[in-house]
């Protein structure tokens, strides 16, 4: 198995903006598209835990559209084989009470219909971590 080979590197680093895009403005159908059309598709937020692409769904639809903007401070990509990768990234958002950290990983796979996150995490740093 190959690790890292620059075309798949390539394919994925070409969805991350996309996605990121698809956040900062809401774009729910977008972002249900980006996931695994599954009910084994998994998304543990910073308070919440989705099983499923309709629970995934629901969450998109229902939280607010506001302050979603922020700013990568580091991203990894990194492929194993043609059809599995990884993206996690660090990254920093303003909020009311402050800057706030957080990370995020997702685990793409490569299925019929085109690349699909199967599993994501979103976590935030309490602030004496910055």
């Amino acid at each position: 198995m190959k690790i890292n080979d620059p075309a798949i590197i390539a394919e994925l680093r070409d969805l991350y903006p996309r996605y990121e895009n698809a956040l900062i403005h809401n774009d729910v159908a977008t972002l249900t598209a980006m996931f695994w059309d599954s009910p084994h598709a998994i998304r543990f937020g910073a308070g919440e835990n989705l099983y499923g692409t309709d629970e995934i769904e629901a969450f998109r639809k229902s939280r607010p559209a506001v302050n979603l903007e922020r700013r990568t401070i580091r991203l990894e990509i990194t492929s194993f084989g043609t059809d599995f990768g990884s993206i996690t990234l660090e990254f920093e958002r303003d909020t009311a009470a402050g800057k706030v950290r957080g990370r995020q990983s997702q685990v793409w796979v490569r299925m019929p219909e085109g690349w699909r996150i199967v599993s994501a995490h979103v976590s935030t740093l309490p602030m004496s971590k910055l």
